[in-house]
């Protein structure tokens, strides 16, 4: 990694608390309860396509979440869906957002050694309040200079972000598990990033390309950071 770092940004869902399983736990009640109208995979797929359409009017998070497997329901049983089951559906998505926040191995070493040496950010996609709250439970607030919580994670957000804390794309130091939200933006930028697979990836976050460029690099856990920061 270049010498000339001295912002280091950390996405938070998947890169320092888990989140993903959540969902992928909350979309398999949900499908198992419309099974009458539809098998599993196919309920999966139309959830999918209603969430990506809800997007642009929802943002993303649990609450869109919520409405997107409403709005599937009622599709997917030609408005058949009872009151009961809709109540369900809400109960299933109220459940996630008192989930408790389950911080990742070797994330608290990791802060806890580079706030000192360099301006540490929170950089996440999502819900304000439901980042917010998810950021409080897991005490991890204190070790970041910057929080900064984006509607979305394309380059003319990042390139908001990097001007509010004014330095060149060339210090900046992006670290997260989604190769569409985290990496590429960043490194069409001229930052640096470092991916960090997760074993769950929402759909929507999956690209097939492999990346080879010189600012890029690959690890498998967040403790590898150290080794050359």
């Amino acid at each position: 990694m270049h010498k000339d770092i001295s912002v280091i940004a950390f996405d938070a869902d998947d890169t320092l608390w888990s989140n993903e399983p959540y969902f992928r736990e909350a979309e398999d009640r949900f499908c198992d309860m419309m099974e009458e109208f539809l098998p599993h995979h196919d309920v999966s797929r139309e959830l999918l396509k209603i969430e990506i359409s809800n997007l642009p009017t929802f943002g993303y998070g649990i609450k869109s979440f919520i409405l997107s497997m409403v709005e599937t329901a009622i599709s997917i049983s030609d408005g058949r869906i009872s009151a009961q089951d809709i109540e369900k559906i809400i109960s299933i998505g109220r459940e996630q957002l008192h989930k408790p926040v389950e911080i990742l191995d070797g994330v608290e070493e990791v802060l806890a050694q580079l706030q000192n040496k360099y301006k540490l950010v929170m950089a996440t996609k999502g819900d304000l309040l439901e980042q917010e709250k998810k950021l409080i439970n897991s005490g991890l607030e204190k070790y970041f200079h910057h929080i900064e919580i984006l509607s979305e994670k394309k380059t003319e957000n990042y390139q908001k972000l990097i001007s509010h804390l004014d330095v060149p794309p060339t210090n900046f130091l992006m670290i997260g598990n989604s190769l569409k939200s985290d990496i590429i933006p960043i490194l069409e930028l001229g930052g640096y990033a470092i991916h960090i697979p997760f074993h769950t990836t929402w759909e929507y976050e999956k690209v097939d390309s492999e990346i080879d460029h010189p600012q890029f690099k690959k690890i498998e856990k967040i403790i590898e950071i150290l080794e050359f920061l």
